[in-house]
């Protein structure tokens, strides 16, 4: 029994398990607004192949409707709750491409073929900035299959997160951000590994970092892009030894088997 990871940067990640391909937090493009990928390709027009596709929260990086223009027609679309009413540019391209939309509340469940995707809490401002004060809740998926599989979106740390996402073999944790410094409701790498400690994963993946960065401040805090997955890496370590960290580049993939 074996999951397999994709990470196409930033919190673009396709998650294959029991024949079930889950594709995170879609971002396919070269440039967001005041963004640019620095590091790493364009994800292929394969990336947009996905049986479902969850979205965290509504931050334009997280919730695109340009990158989910690219999806499918007829795929499933797992979004937290009054996502729909909040972004209008979601409706409008979920129903130019017969997109399945499913808006979850922490503690939902759906099921797409053998995969069970569980809804979890977040600790991040899930609003869609600078539009409105709507208060949609950000989310974390857990992937229940052959292997469990912890997606955290973006979030901070916070009380009873083990006990939310449960016994999980993998866990996808974000370790850094797209600019300068990151805001509250963040992991960085230290705290990242201490989340692991607590989630007392098997394996872990770590995403959002080195890939987005504002045009034109290369030169600010560099280390903040180019460090996370390191800094990761050796704070796993010295806390959670147990734990096998897997630093993929843009594009590559590893499968990890589960604990079963």
């Amino acid at each position: 029994m074996s999951v397999e990871i994709t990470w196409w940067g930033h919190a673009t990640v396709t998650v294959r398990d029991s024949g079930v391909r889950v594709l995170t937090d879609p971002l396919l493009v070269r440039r967001l607004a005041h963004l640019r990928r620095r590091r790493g390709p364009v994800p292929p027009p394969d990336a947009a192949v996905a049986d479902v596709a969850l979205v965290s929260h509504l931050h334009a990086d997280h919730l695109h409707p340009g990158s989910l223009a690219r999806l499918r027609p007829g795929t499933r679309l797992v979004v937290p709750y009054g996502a729909g009413r909040a972004v209008p540019g979601l409706r409008r391209v979920a129903a130019a491409r017969e997109l399945r939309v499913t808006e979850v509340r922490p503690g939902e469940e759906c099921a797409v073929g053998e995969v069970r995707i569980r809804a979890v809490p977040a600790a991040h401002d899930g609003r869609r900035l600078p539009y409105g004060p709507s208060r949609v809740p950000a989310l974390g998926y857990v992937l229940h299959g052959e292997a469990t599989t912890y997606f955290a979106g973006d979030t901070g740390l916070f009380d009873r997160m083990a006990e939310a996402v449960g016994p999980c073999d993998v866990a996808l944790l974000p370790v850094g951000g797209w600019g300068p410094y990151l805001g509250h409701g963040h992991l960085d790498a230290h705290r990242a590994a201490q989340a692991l400690v607590r989630l007392g994963a098997r394996s872990a993946v770590p995403v959002h970092y080195g890939t987005f960065w504002p045009i034109g401040l290369d030169a600010v805090r560099p280390h903040e892009f180019h460090a996370p997955g390191d800094d990761f890496l050796r704070h796993a370590g010295r806390l959670a030894p147990g734990a096998a960290v897997h630093l993929l580049g843009h594009g590559e993939c590893v499968r990890l088997a589960s604990a079963r």
